[in-house]
């Protein structure tokens, strides 16, 4: 459910949000979907053809009657094949003539050229948003079944705040998947994902922690929301914003989070527990800032087992559970499924460079209760996630006890 083999066009306008396509021209090709750009007059006045030309290595699309160019009626062909283009930044020029239908450059003549689906993200300043005229032709897109994304709000390029910088990377790329790949096969479905480190207090200024990212946990909240279900992300301390739509719950210690988790455990269909909580806090926590340069002994005590606790309260839940290894990740894996006596544990090898703690892509190992075992490739963190929901989907229709997976 990525975009493999995805062919798209990525039309940029002049806005001074220009640069960012360049994180998400990367982006998009790191999911694997082939990307040619085109560049409007005025955004190759913010960056230049050769930097799009190097990250997708194709041509970049610039001028529809270009001399030099053999290759212009191919790429109005191109726009037929494509699966969709997305234009990001799109300003408020843009979005006036495609809502009314002119094709006086290379990006306009695509879009009315295109059989695929249509993504604007768009850019502007002020309160060009808000302007009946840019109301109008959204409105007018969006009725022709367009997708036209709301701007973020924060600071723009004029020195004034307001409604109207490009959405993140992300949230485009979450927004082109989910058209790209509509399926609903978990509509109905109530997830809790749980995510990110737990930071346990030694004083009012240190705490233990773990070097958990989030990414993983973040990924699955995303990738099941875009499939339909009601998702509650209970998460530690990250630096990574909540997918839109989520029940997003913060939380900072493993008792915060275990709290947390039976507090919304009730009706949950699917747990994915992808939390590293610290196994231990201490003893006891200073009151003040612990002072001087000496040796210092901590008294640790255990945490409680929330993935085990979730487990013995058979609410029928389907409970995944993930296991950061180091080392015999297969025997490890094995007997920790065991022990939490839950459904399904995906296990990595964080030792290894690329993939784990903080990286975009992982590699893991599934071993469900059942006997089964199943190895996925390094892939993006996203399709990790798509992958694993679609195994559970499988094992809960999959009939038992005798059949195995692999």
């Amino acid at each position: 459910m990525g975009l493999d083999g995805k062919e798209l066009i990525l039309g940029v306008t002049g806005s001074i949000a220009a640069y960012k396509a360049v994180y998400l021209l990367r982006e998009l090709t790191r999911l694997g979907a082939r990307v040619t750009v085109c560049l409007s007059e005025h955004a190759r006045q913010f960056v230049t053809p050769l930097t799009f030309r190097t990250l997708s290595g194709r041509p970049v699309l610039i001028d529809l009657f270009d001399p030099q160019s053999e290759e212009a009626v191919e790429h109005v062909a191109l726009a037929e094949r494509a699966h969709a283009v997305v234009v990001a930044p799109a300003t408020a020029n843009l979005l006036a003539k495609a809502a009314h239908g002119l094709a006086d450059d290379f990006l306009t003549t695509l879009l009315l050229a295109a059989r695929g689906r249509i993504l604007i993200a768009p850019a502007m300043d002020g309160g060009m948003w808000q302007h009946p005229a840019v109301v109008a032709n959204v409105a007018q897109l969006r009725q022709r079944g367009v997708t036209v994304l709301e701007p973020g709000i924060g600071d723009l390029a004029s020195g004034l705040s307001g409604q109207g910088r490009l959405p993140e990377v992300e949230h485009i790329v979450e927004a082109l998947l989910t058209l790209l790949n509509p399926a609903r096969d978990l509509a109905g479905e109530r997830v809790l994902v749980t995510a990110g480190p737990t930071r346990e207090p030694l004083d009012p200024v240190r705490y233990i922690s773990n070097r958990s990212s989030g990414k993983m946990g973040y990924s699955l909240a995303q990738a099941a929301l875009r499939r339909g279900a009601e998702v509650i992300l209970i998460s530690g301390p990250t630096a990574l914003t909540p997918p839109a739509g989520a029940v997003f719950v913060p939380v900072q210690t493993a008792e915060d989070m275990r709290e947390a988790v039976l507090q919304h455990l009730a009706g949950a269909t699917i747990v994915v527990k992808a939390a590293a909580v610290a196994d231990y806090r201490a003893k006891h926590q200073a009151a003040t800032k612990i002072k001087g340069k000496h040796d210092l002994a901590l008294e640790l005590t255990p945490n409680p087992d929330i993935l085990a606790e979730v487990a013995a309260r058979r609410t029928g839940a389907f409970i995944v559970g993930f296991a950061a290894e180091t080392h015999d990740v297969v025997a490890n894996a094995r007997s920790k499924l065991a022990n939490k006596g839950i459904d399904l544990l995906v296990a990595n090898d964080v030792s290894q460079q690329g993939i784990g703690f903080d990286a975009d892509d992982n590699q893991v190992t599934l071993f469900d209760r059942w006997g089964g075992e199943r190895g996925l490739a390094r892939m993006p963190k996203g399709a990790v996630a798509d992958a694993i929901l679609t195994h559970v989907l499988t094992l809960r229709t999959a009939p038992r006890p005798d059949r195995v997976s692999r």
